[in-house]
């Protein structure tokens, strides 16, 4: 019997009402389930009196993580999907959710899992690092991106990148968005970024409000390893975001590294719609509407 874990975020699926349908289609294709919390900080009654387990435990048995939010309930679980090597279905409880595959009006596609032949889709994912006076002193697993970026008070920050050792750019402006194929519709693509099919291979270099408009972004092979200095930024705050984690505080002589991952997450594909389909159906005025 397969065993199903189901993510639902209270703040989105109020009342966990497409929880329990999901769940109910679920048990009655045989499946095993079982609900868990996708945040250690869970408010206390988000889920009333609905039975959950914690999460990690439950991973190690699992087949599939099913979670009902928006893509930042996916990036958030993206690290423990990836490391557990079990797939991944999003379905969009949120607002644009391009990591989602289902939208919440969408639950009776589930039924497509019953004799678990589906295609999954394998994301690229980043390592990313931090050394100080030659110690690795943080690390993290990213789906969308590594960001460094100024403090709560706004200032220029100076930012010095080179890849595999030899000099790339030069950036004044309020930071630098590091970020995968997943990611470049995220932060980057508001940041001006290009949009990269989300199944290619490649990181994408994007300034964030750059002085420099010589400079827009690149798109790198994955096989380089970035390193990112701060020059001359004196005491400012300046501060690194993984996937919209907590944010770390960088010092004047770190450095931070960024490469691609060999940890992958594997994304269920249920839906026959392509990334450029959903992509401009979504970026429409309105947002997305499904006319199938």
């Amino acid at each position: 019997m397969k065993k199903i874990i189901l993510c639902p975020n209270p703040s989105r699926d109020q009342g966990l009402s497409a929880t329990r349908r999901a769940e109910e289609i679920l048990q009655e294709m045989g499946f095993h389930t079982v609900v868990c919390p996708p945040f250690k900080d869970q408010r206390g009654g988000g889920y009333g009196d609905y039975p959950v387990r914690p999460l990690p435990p439950e991973l190690k048995t699992a087949d599939l993580l099913i979670t009902l939010g928006g893509d930042g309930t996916i990036l958030h679980l993206a690290k423990l999907v990836a490391l557990h090597k079990i797939p991944v279905l999003g379905i969009n409880m949120g607002g644009l959710g391009f990591i989602a595959e289902l939208e919440a009006g969408e639950l009776d596609a589930l039924r497509k899992l019953k004799d678990w032949d589906f295609q999954t889709e394998q994301r690229m994912m980043l390592d990313v690092s931090v050394q100080r006076e030659g110690r690795q002193i943080y690390t993290n697993l990213g789906l969308n991106d590594a960001v460094i970026r100024e403090g709560p008070i706004s200032h220029v920050i100076h930012l010095k990148i080179s890849s595999d050792g030899r000099h790339l750019a030069d950036i004044a402006g309020d930071g630098v968005i590091v970020s995968t194929p997943t990611g470049s519709t995220a932060y980057s693509l508001s940041a001006g970024g290009p949009v990269v099919e989300p199944v290619a291979q490649t990181m994408v270099v994007c300034p964030i409000c750059t002085h420099n408009m010589r400079f827009s972004s690149y798109v790198l092979s994955p096989e380089h390893t970035l390193t990112i200095e701060l020059e001359r930024n004196g005491r400012k705050p300046v501060y690194l975001f993984v996937d919209e984690s907590r944010a770390f505080s960088l010092r004047a002589d770190d450095q931070v590294q960024v490469r691609r991952s060999k940890h992958t997450v594997r994304l269920v594909r249920l839906s026959e719609r392509s990334f450029c389909e959903i992509f401009a159906q979504k970026m429409l005025p309105g947002g997305f509407t499904d006319e199938k």
